[in-house]
């Protein structure tokens, strides 16, 4: 897995990393908002998914990823390891913004959802106000974000916006607490399992989007 080599702020961390980038301006765009494409590609550079056996299997047919598509390569190996999943007519949106529900859920998809049992994911989730807006499918994943404190939470009112689309500075806090844990792992919680080793982890089922929504 890939290290951060020193202490700073969420977005000089994954910088250093190489997880994320700024743009030809030399601006970071905390506020701009993470992509289908976008979260693909930072996903295959953190979990090295190409590593994985699934990742050799033949490219799948994407009819709005062609191969001259700059994240190509990235979408095929979600895809090909069931990292994420594809929509009607197997197209995969590439430019479709992500809610924070949707991007922490694979994230922590990608990561290994611990298998809470539901009594569990409920004590969790009810810490936050806001936590009702949590999509059904997103419920058990979303608990392991928040148990490993992947999720920035608004200081004064302890919510997690699971609806407000990811940014890069939400991106990037994740993948900062993300790379904290490599060098400092925690221990699993009791009463869980968590499904971190299985090379091809099973796809959250994500609603069809609205194309330009």
């Amino acid at each position: 897995m890939v290290e951060a080599q020193q202490v700073g702020t969420p977005i000089d961390v994954v910088l250093q990393a190489g997880l994320m980038t700024k743009d030809s301006n030399g601006n970071f765009n905390a506020e701009g908002i993470i992509s289908r494409a976008e979260l693909a590609s930072i996903l295959v550079k953190t979990f090295q998914l190409e590593r994985r056996n699934t990742a050799q299997k033949p490219d799948i047919s994407v009819p709005d990823v062609p191969n001259s598509y700059w994240g190509y390569n990235a979408i095929q190996t979600v895809l090909k390891t069931g990292t994420m999943s594809g929509y009607r007519d197997g197209l995969f949106f590439p430019n479709q913004r992500v809610s924070r529900a949707e991007a922490l859920a694979i994230f922590a998809q990608a990561y290994g959802v611990f298998q809470f049992p539901e009594e569990n994911v409920s004590e969790i989730l009810a810490r936050y106000p806001d936590a009702g807006e949590i999509p059904s499918w997103a419920r058990k994943s979303m608990a392991t974000a928040l148990y490993e404190r992947f999720v920035n939470i608004e200081g004064d009112t302890n919510k997690i916006n699971p609806l407000k689309p990811m940014t890069r500075g939400d991106m990037a806090y994740a993948l900062s607490r993300y790379l904290e844990k490599q060098t400092r792992p925690g221990s699993v919680p009791a009463g869980s399992v968590p499904v971190e080793s299985n090379p091809t982890p099973n796809p959250v089922n994500i609603p069809i989007p609205v194309p330009g929504t």
